[in-house]
């Protein structure tokens, strides 16, 4: 049987990928969807593991060719994207493909593969509690957070356009009622 696929989309400090973890050890058949980029790989990153790795010119011929989901050139010749070939290998060996997208790219796919997607909007309970958040991660200077945070409120305004918004104004209650959602969808 074919897979399904659920797509996340949250602004950068909202628990997504802490929420994403923690799904694809619940038993849900989940295989996580492999992003391509033009960018070099960084440490030991592998090509096929973390990343499709492919120079910039092959990533443009793969756009002309019509072979991605959904990209965005982030800078200069620094491109990302989905590929439809690997996922389309995923779905049919049964397994449900979970994204982890920005908001743009979630709209995108979600709108190639309809009712088969279910798109999920993972919300922080407040633009001043995401701010709490990425302070206290201690990871990035001022100038940084206050950038996420823009484009944080940016992101806010398409939650309305996902299936499903989970506010994650306590992780363990957001664990679970993304579970749950899941659950249902796949069980359809």
């Amino acid at each position: 049987m074919k897979g399904k696929l659920i797509i996340f989309s949250a602004p950068s400090g909202s628990g997504k990928s802490t929420i994403i973890n923690y799904l694809m050890t619940q038993g849900l058949n989940l295989a996580f969807s492999i992003s391509a980029t033009s960018r070099p790989p960084r440490g030991t990153e592998q090509h096929g593991v973390e990343y499709y790795f492919l120079s910039a010119e092959e990533f443009k011929q793969r756009i002309a060719n019509n072979e991605f989901l959904e990209y965005e050139e982030v800078y200069e010749n620094r491109f990302y994207g989905t590929l439809k070939a690997p996922i389309e290998k995923q779905l049919e060996e049964g397994f449900n493909v979970v994204f982890d997208v920005d908001v743009v790219g979630g709209c995108n796919i979600k709108k190639y593969y309809g009712d088969r997607a279910l798109s999920v909007f993972i919300q922080p309970p407040s633009v001043e509690e995401l701010r709490k958040r990425l302070v206290g991660r201690a990871t990035d200077a001022p100038e940084v957070i206050e950038s996420r945070i823009a484009k944080a409120e940016f992101e806010l305004g398409y939650a309305d356009k996902f299936d499903v918004v989970i506010v994650n104004d306590d992780l363990d209650k957001a664990k679970a009622e993304t579970l749950e959602t899941l659950q249902k969808f796949l069980g359809q």
